[in-house]
């Protein structure tokens, strides 16, 4: 490996912190260096080896036919066995690589996106960040399981039994709300009606809560293979919903391309419906009113891509960064509907899209607007 390929790579995982900033944004076709950490003279080649066998998480490199070009020490010791094994290993398919793993290496590929997936070794589940570089050539972050990771993973099962156990009561306390109100006058009726829409709030953030946990346990594996369908017809669905929001505010949904071009994805149709309500109904919020939401569908390669845009101020730095994170909202300033969400939304879309084996993005549209897009196996 050259120098200046070394350079790429190394430049690319930086030892850890600085590796998620410096490839974020790659491409398949180049490899975006910051200015700040360019140098006139290219570093050594061994010096890049080096500083890669030295770091605390493991590194694999692989080429575009998955041969391993570096495997540092931290690495064999949590995919090697027998380390006296480890001349031996040559290629990614001695180390026995998951299905999970190859589907998130051609799934980098093909979008020139990092990925995050797990990878089961005998009783060991390591965390894999798979980064892409040139040519085809990837780069892979290795990390066994650690006690920050389990502390997460018991926090989300909490959150998952708390949203469970309040289901119940949050309903009993709807029906004693809707009893009062049949009853209430005056004061004490405004009172009642302001119950209600708290309540009604609070019930969709538990439903939300517990989407998300049963799409966490779908990620592991799935009960039976997605259906082929026409997104259109789930789009037509989640829209005749969300218009009688629209209506009053004078927006309308404009859907590319028209029904006499065939578009299909290979997804389970709840699923896609419940991603698509969610990135419209985002959308509807940011919308000026009279404006329209366009949703276009494209074809690319083995993909289906399916876009949201809205005429509204678009993304700040900080949404771009945070807006598939659980609970996060961007400023209610920029909010153009009355409606207040949970932050839920588009997590949940972000966990359905890896769901199918697909992902999520968002990006500010040159002509204004934002947009975001799910990227899902066509037919």
């Amino acid at each position: 490996m050259s120098a200046e390929t070394a350079l790429q790579l190394a430049l690319g995982f930086g030892l850890g912190a600085l590796s998620v900033g410096l490839w974020r944004g790659v491409t398949r076709k180049r490899v975006s260096v910051p200015t700040q950490l360019r140098r006139r003279q290219p570093i050594p080649d061994l010096q890049l080896r080096e500083w890669i066998s030295a770091a605390p998480q493991g590194w694999l490199v692989l080429d575009g036919a998955n041969r391993i070009e570096i495997m540092n020490e931290r690495a064999e010791s949590l995919l090697v066995r027998g380390g006296s094994l480890a001349p031996q290993i040559q290629h990614l398919n001695d180390l026995e690589p998951s299905a999970e793993l190859l589907h998130l290496l051609e799934l980098c590929r093909n979008t020139g996106l990092a990925q995050r997936g797990e990878w089961s070794i005998g009783r060991n589940d390591l965390s894999v960040r798979v980064m892409p570089g040139e040519r085809s050539w990837l780069a892979l972050q290795i990390e066994g399981s650690n006690p920050l990771k389990l502390q997460l993973q018991q926090q989300e099962q909490w959150v998952s039994d708390v949203a469970h156990e309040l289901k119940t009561p949050i309903t009993a306390l709807r029906l004693v709300s809707e009893s009062l109100s049949l009853k209430a006058e005056g004061r004490q009726a405004v009172l009642v009606e302001r119950l209600e829409k708290e309540l009604e709030r609070l019930q969709k953030l538990v439903g939300d809560l517990l989407d998300l946990s049963r799409l966490d346990n779908a990620l592991a594996s799935r009960s039976r293979p997605p259906a082929a369908i026409d997104p259109r017809d789930v789009i037509g669905q989640a829209w005749a919903t969300l218009q009688e929001l629209a209506i009053p505010r004078g927006i309308e949904l404009q859907i590319e391309p028209k029904r006499d071009q065939a578009r299909q994805v290979c997804v389970e149709p709840a699923r896609l419906h419940q991603a698509v309500f969610n990135l419209i109904d985002n959308a509807l919020r940011y919308s000026p009113d009279g404006k329209s939401i366009d949703l276009s569908i494209e074809e690319r390669d083995r993909w289906c891509l399916i876009a949201v845009r809205d005429h509204g101020p678009g993304f700040s730095a900080t949404d771009l960064d945070r807006m598939f994170e659980r609970f996060y909202r961007g400023d209610p300033a920029r909010a153009r509907g009355p409606r207040n969400g949970s932050g839920l939304g588009l997590a949940i879309v972000r966990q359905i899209a890896l769901s199918q084996g697909g992902l999520v993005r968002a990006r500010n549209h040159p002509g204004g607007g934002a947009v975001v897009e799910l990227l899902l196996p066509r037919a």
